[in-house]
Parts: C-alpha cells; sequence; structure tokens
C-alpha cells in the first residue's frame, strides 16, 4: 500500500491510500475555499457525567446533493470535489464539517458553576472505501477491505498520537434511514478528546469481571458463545460473527477476532486478511434478508489510546434498525428516554434468518 498525504485548498488534509507503487497524487487542489471552521465547544453534563458537542456549523454541512454534484467522487475536468485526483483506491481527509477539531479559536466562558466547557479538540475525518459512485462496501472485492483495514489501522495509530485525544472510533453509517447524508460509500473517523460513555460502561463491566475471575470479559463471552453455537452467524480461522444473546437491535451482529487485540493496528496480516471474506459474506447476508439495501452502523469498538487498554477486545459491531421489509425499529421512549431497549426480534431468530439468507 502506498500512502501519499497533500493539503487541500484550506489546509485540511488528506490522504491517498493506492494499491499500486506507483500512483501518482500530485494534483492540486484548484478550489476556491473559505477557511475550515474553528473547533466546536463541548459542554459537560454534571447530571449525566457525559460530555455534549455543540457545533453549529453543522447545521451548514452538504445534505443529499444529487449524484451529479458529489463531494466524494474523483474530480473529472472542471467538476471539483474534495478528492483532486481523477480516481482513487481508498482516500481520508479532513471533515470539512468537523464535530471536533484542532483549530481553537476563543477559549469558550462559563456556562453555570456546574457545567464545564472546554473545547472542541480532537479531529473527524472521511474515509471513501471507492471511487465509484454507485458501488457499496459489500460490493468491495476482499484486497480493497484490506487497503481499508490498513488506512483505518494507519489512522487509528497517527490520531492516538495527537495531544488531547483518548479513543479513536471508526465506523460506516449506511441508508438514509440511519441517516446518512452522502451516499456514495464512505465511513467516519472520530478522534474523541474523552473516552465515550459506551466505552467507559464497557471498561467497567471488563474491569469488574477482570478483578472477579482474572480474565477478559469479551473473550470470554467470545468463548461461550462459539461453544453454544446457536447465535454464530459465521466463522473463519481468525474471526467470528456472532448474535450476542442480549443483542438490543433487530438484527445486530458483532465480528471479533478469537486473538485479544486491542485495537486495529495490532491485528496480524494474517487476521487483516481473513476479515475481508467473512465481513463481505455478513454484509451479503445482511442485503438478502429483504432483498434489498439494508441500512446499517458498522462501528469498530477498539480500546482508548491511553487507559485501560488491557481490558479491551477489539470488535465491530453491525446493527440495523431494519425488523422486517416494511418495518424500522424506532427508538421511542424507554429506549431514548431510559436507555433500555426493547428488542422486538429473539437473538436466536436473527441468527438463524442471517444463516438462511
Amino acid at each position: 500500500m502506498k500512502r501519499t498525504a497533500i493539503d487541500l485548498a484550506d489546509g485540511r488534509e488528506l490522504i491517498y491510500f493506492d494499491e499500486r507503487d506507483d500512483a501518482v497524487r500530485d494534483q492540486p487542489d484548484r478550489r476556491d475555499l473559505p477557511p475550515p471552521p474553528p473547533a466546536s465547544q463541548l459542554r459537560y453534563d454534571p447530571l449525566t457525567d457525559e460530555w455534549v458537542a455543540v457545533a453549529v456549523h453543522r447545521q451548514t454541512r452538504t445534505f443529499l446533493p444529487p449524484a451529479n454534484e458529489c463531494p466524494l467522487d474523483p474530480s473529472v475536468g472542471d467538476r471539483l470535489t474534495e478528492i483532486p485526483a481523477p480516481d482513487y483506491d481508498v482516500v481520508v481527509f479532513e471533515n470539512r464539517f468537523p464535530s471536533l477539531s484542532g483549530r481553537v479559536a476563543d477559549e469558550p466562558g462559563e456556562i453555570t458553576p456546574f457545567t464545564a466547557v472546554r473545547p472542541g479538540l480532537g479531529r473527524c475525518e472521511v474515509v471513501c472505501f471507492t471511487s465509484d459512485h454507485n458501488a457499496s462496501f459489500a460490493s468491495l472485492p476482499p484486497r480493497r477491505v484490506r487497503t481499508v483495514l490498513d488506512a483505518l489501522a494507519d489512522r487509528t495509530e497517527v490520531l492516538g498520537e495527537l495531544p488531547g485525544v483518548e479513543q479513536v472510533f471508526c465506523f460506516e453509517n449506511r441508508g438514509v434511514e440511519i441517516g446518512v447524508t452522502l451516499h456514495h460509500p464512505h465511513g467516519q473517523i472520530y478522534a474523541y478528546p474523552f473516552v465515550t460513555p459506551r466505552t467507559r460502561a464497557l471498561l467497567a463491566a471488563a474491569r469488574r469481571h477482570a478483578e472477579r475471575t482474572g480474565g477478559n470479559l469479551y473473550a470470554d463471552v467470545l468463548a461461550a458463545e462459539r461453544a453454544s453455537g446457536e447465535r454464530v452467524v459465521a466463522e473463519n480461522d481468525h474471526w467470528t460473527a456472532f448474535v450476542p444473546a442480549a443483542a438490543r437491535w433487530p438484527f445486530e451482529v458483532h465480528v471479533a477476532p478469537r486473538r485479544v487485540v486491542p485495537d486495529i493496528p495490532a491485528l496480524s496480516d494474517a487476521e487483516r486478511d481473513a476479515f475481508g471474506p467473512l465481513y463481505l459474506d455478513l454484509l451479503r447476508r445482511f442485503d438478502g434478508l429483504f432483498d434489498m439495501p439494508m441500512p446499517y452502523i458498522s462501528a469498530w469498538h477498539q480500546a482508548p489510546v491511553r487507559v485501560d487498554r488491557e481490558l479491551g477486545h477489539l470488535h465491530l459491531q453491525l446493527f440495523s434498525i431494519r425488523r422486517a421489509k416494511d418495518k424500522l425499529k424506532y427508538l421511542a421512549g424507554s429506549e431514548s428516554g431510559m436507555g433500555v431497549f426493547i428488542n422486538d426480534i429473539s437473538p436466536e431468530r436473527a441468527a438463524e434468518l442471517l444463516r438462511a439468507a
């Protein structure tokens, strides 16, 4: 894989990850762009012990443009996009409308004595999986999945070294039902200046388990799921895809390496090669459930970059809000108000349907 970094017209960084060593990436960004927005504001919620990002500039971000105006397509002729080259394999660049960034303007003032405020330091990046606007991740060849995985490993390492970054989150949103604003196949990376609430909850449970048993909680759960087999959807020599016994979503699958590793950079070459075929098979099963493109979120759970890394176990959580061909799972009162999920499909039935898809 060849890595080439350039600066866009407004100073944001863009990185090409090419599968050919002879790829030339010297095309300049010919657009006239305004400066990037300053960092958002982080406000502390003392009632939940959580941080909330206030990023008002995101109200103006691009929203479902027509295909001939997609900013993630390659630049061709006078049609100039975020990617200056006329073609590409995988591209990562700083988000033009970031929730977090390193561009700090004025220090925010106090809101209340209980509500701390600080700049939204961090970084948000966009990951384009292919130059083909009409493709999907499921249509990529295994070699491209390996390139994407290597790019995510690169970004996890680099972003984790930025001052103040505590966690790196790689994910893909797919489908208007999920809330995507661009149809081009792409994912995102968030480098947070704190450990997220979800990860803190996972680490707290893992810590209690380690103190009680000496074991790694996720590894022990994975071993139990493999021993049962009832909710296993697919597996190979390095990875297992299974529906969690207490799945929150109608169709939810975890894809986990058998070896305990904290993050994507820690994966071996063999593990990276083995991921693609299994994951592509799983995505095609999702699309085959109702013979239509499945909206989903694909979220990599990595250990924090500075603390509790020994408690983590890398895994990918793939889930959809579609519960039937003509029905979506909405987060209603119990889920949104109290955080208590109610699943309409048993995990065992979901695994059975996915195996048959």
